[in-house]
């Protein structure tokens, strides 16, 4: 082996150590509280909560099946800052700076008015007994299952939090313009693996996208389909001040329906945001890409273990927390 291969591989060998390493002290700290989390926690105190929460969730899907993405997204936001806590819910206050307004939020988080239909609901059953970060938690479960995705059993037990952090929600949630190693980065830190990440952002099988978040990838990145770049070229032009908000499918094939074809997109240079393409693009997750492409399944089980364990970060527990009257305000 060549001196300058041999140091390539001596400084590859040493990022993933230390991202092993990252992994196994931030994921003691992420489950500590898993222990108090159930499958069956309301069913005494609120036998109806889960029902109400599907039946709200599947009118919303049937109106608007995008929503089905959007639910999923803001439970995946909500996790990846202080744990799955409902902070991403809060709005301005005197004395909360809302994540709403962080880049990676800002006129993209969707579904608040669903989240607060279902709270409404699940307060006149049962007052005072349903988190809203439950309600997060059981709601990206529902979404899956209604545009024909995978299920999992939901852990539940969380309590609300009185603080939101714009600034851990703009250092912590990953961006579409992210490379790969900042993706495993931003994903280690929240203790899951390399696995975990390619099979959540599976996820992009459904939602849509602005042509903000795309606009340099179709533009000026070479590892693009050509067709597929001037397809979308002709809804988001060059120019940096037109279309900013035009929607585009992250998944063109089948975007309402949850499956494996997201990966298919990738092995064909089909991904719509750049840090999806990076997912397969000669780095060391193009595997585990085409093996998803390739086994449906094997995308659902990964995707299914991945969201218990995303669920299961941080959660406030037992005395902590609160459980919010109003998912959008702290209770005083």
């Amino acid at each position: 082996m060549s001196s300058s291969k041999a140091s390539s591989f001596n400084k590859l060998a040493c990022l993933v150590a230390s991202l092993l390493f990252l992994m196994s002290a931030i994921s003691c700290e992420a489950y500590d509280n898993d222990i108090d989390l159930t499958t069956d926690y309301y069913a005494k105190s609120c036998p109806k909560a889960l029902p109400i929460i599907k039946s709200v969730v599947r009118a919303a899907v049937a109106k608007e099946r995008r929503m089905a993405a959007s639910l999923v997204r803001l439970h995946f936001h909500d996790c990846f800052v202080q744990g799955c806590d409902a902070s991403v819910l809060l709005k301005d206050s005197k004395t909360i700076i809302s994540e709403q307004g962080a880049l990676q939020n800002f006129k993209s988080a969707r579904g608040f008015e669903v989240i607060d239909r279902i709270k409404s609901a699940v307060e006149k059953a049962c007052p005072g007994v349903v988190s809203c970060a439950d309600i997060l938690a059981v709601a990206a479960r529902d979404s899956s299952k209604l545009v024909r995705g995978p299920t999992w059993k939901v852990k539940l037990g969380r309590r609300d939090s009185t603080t939101a952090n714009k600034a851990l929600a703009e250092k912590d949630i990953p961006i579409a313009f992210n490379d790969l190693h900042q993706i495993i980065s931003s994903f280690a830190r929240q203790g899951l693996s390399v696995q975990d990440m390619v099979a959540l952002s599976g996820s992009h099988t459904i939602g849509q996208a602005q042509c903000i978040t795309f606009r340099e990838r179709i533009h000026e990145e070479t590892n693009i389909d050509p067709a597929f770049a001037k397809l979308r070229q002709r809804r988001c032009p060059s120019s940096p001040v037109i279309g900013n908000s035009t929607l585009a499918p992250l998944d063109a094939a089948t975007p309402y329906s949850f499956d494996n074809d997201y990966f298919k997109n990738l092995l064909q240079r089909k991904g719509l945001l750049h840090s999806d393409q990076v997912l397969f693009n000669g780095g060391l997750t193009d595997h585990i890409v085409k093996r998803y492409s390739e086994n449906e399944a094997a995308f659902f089980e990964d995707f299914s273990a991945a969201m218990v364990k995303m669920g299961s970060i941080k959660p406030l527990t037992g005395s902590a927390g609160q459980i919010r009257k109003v998912c959008s305000v702290v209770n005083y």
